[in-house]
């Protein structure tokens, strides 16, 4: 038994050799541990100021100079090089590949084919103003010679109606000039009624048949009237497709008898319902997007109870990240609501963002469905609007407001 022990004991030297060994093995992997350390930091560093740099100049020198004074004399010298480098890179890649003027006037320039797009088909209908009882007589008959949109998919056509009204008189809104800078004030039309007629399913040449009429207490209203007619293809998701339009001016028609008209369908058209007084913020930091919906002006309303709500979206790649609903408001000729959405936005370029603003009209007095007035839209896809979204992008944290129109 003592012989069998003795043979367990380790000498002493043996055992400090093994310590020694793995008091190596420790410091060499806290060594290649805090190495990798250092790489990962010094990778995400100059991943986020190159980043920085480039998208936002003002936005680098005014976060580094307020923030890491011990830098200030680096971040100038590295803004230099980098915008030489984006400047000469630009002129390499092609216009398609960076958002540039260049893809504006392309955008454009397809927009302007697109619309030179004929339209085929056309609309028969007639038209009547009943003096004794005062009103306007509507009958939309057939629709003729439309196309097939979709080979998976047959048509579902129906008309929509719009009496347009405008006041010569309340014409003028402020505010409101071209971008050239010209001071032609656009007409400011009024919906007076909305309906439309029933679905026919599966057919190019759709027989309809529907009647519909509209109170006018005086025939000197329809010299301010126009009758709007849109021909769409129903969809279920209630997205539904334009397929082209026919306007026609009362006051150029003698309707004291009933009068049938057949007219060919032209390219849609928006027309302006009101101006909305949008305010914009960007807090790149904390990536938060500021809307603060100020004013809107509309026409005058002849409902007593109606009211104002707006709802504000951020669209991404054409998909909705969220929406905010504002507080319903008493409808006057210039609804104040002064109300702030906050957006959180993703971690991508904002100039594939842009902002959608419905307003709706509802009373208050009774539960009512409520109906848009129109919408607007800043982005990077409208010329008309590239100005606001560019001014808030070079004025970071400083809310920047701007007039918009309000279109339907």
């Amino acid at each position: 038994m003592q012989f069998a022990a003795g043979n367990l004991t380790m000498p002493f030297p043996d055992k400090y050799c093994i310590l020694g060994i793995s008091v190596t093995l420790l410091l060499l992997a806290l060594g290649i541990l805090a190495w990798q350390v250092f790489r990962c930091c010094s990778q995400k560093y100059t991943t986020y100021t190159r980043q920085d740099t480039v998208n936002n100049d003002q936005l680098y020198s005014d976060e580094k100079s307020g923030t890491a004074r011990i830098y200030s004399g680096a971040p100038s010298t590295r803004v230099e090089n980098v915008n030489t480098e984006v400047r000469r890179l630009s002129r390499c890649l092609s216009q398609a590949s960076l958002p540039s003027s260049g893809s504006v006037q392309a955008d454009g320039e397809m927009e302007e084919q697109a619309n030179n797009k004929k339209v085929e088909g056309t609309l028969r209908f007639s038209i009547y103003y009943d003096q004794l009882q005062s009103q306007l007589v509507v009958t939309v008959l057939q629709v003729e010679g439309l196309l097939e949109q979709s080979p998976t998919r047959t048509l579902q056509p129906f008309v929509k109606l719009r009496l347009m009204w405008s006041n010569s008189e309340e014409v003028e809104v402020e505010e409101c000039t071209d971008e050239e800078g010209e001071g032609t004030a656009p007409v400011l039309w009024k919906v007076l009624q909305e309906c439309r007629t029933r679905i026919v399913k599966g057919s190019c040449n759709p027989l309809f048949g529907d009647q519909f009429s509209c109170p006018l207490l005086e025939e000197k209203q329809l010299h301010h009237i126009n009758l709007r007619m849109e021909v769409r293809d129903f969809d279920k998701f209630s997205r539904h497709s334009v397929l082209g339009e026919v306007r026609v001016p009362l006051g150029r028609l003698n309707i004291s008898y009933p009068l049938e008209l057949q007219e060919d369908l032209m390219i849609p058209q928006k027309d302006l319902v009101g101006k909305v007084l949008l305010s914009l913020k960007i807090l790149p930091t904390s990536q938060r997007l500021e809307v603060g919906l100020l004013k809107v002006r509309t026409a005058h309303s002849e409902i007593s109870d109606a009211a104002l709500c707006a709802r504000i979206s951020v669209q991404c790649n054409q998909s909705k990240l969220r929406y905010m609903k504002t507080s319903a408001v008493a409808r006057c000729l210039v609804t104040v609501f002064n109300e702030v959405a906050m957006f959180s936005l993703p971690e991508f370029p904002l100039e594939q963002c842009k902002i959608v603003v419905s307003v709706y009209e509802m009373r208050t007095a009774k539960k009512s469905p409520k109906h848009l007035i129109g919408q607007l839209t800043v982005g990077k896809e409208k010329s008309s609007e590239d100005k606001h979204w560019s001014v808030m992008m070079c004025s970071v944290r400083q809310p920047i407001a701007k007039w918009h129109g309000l279109l339907i």
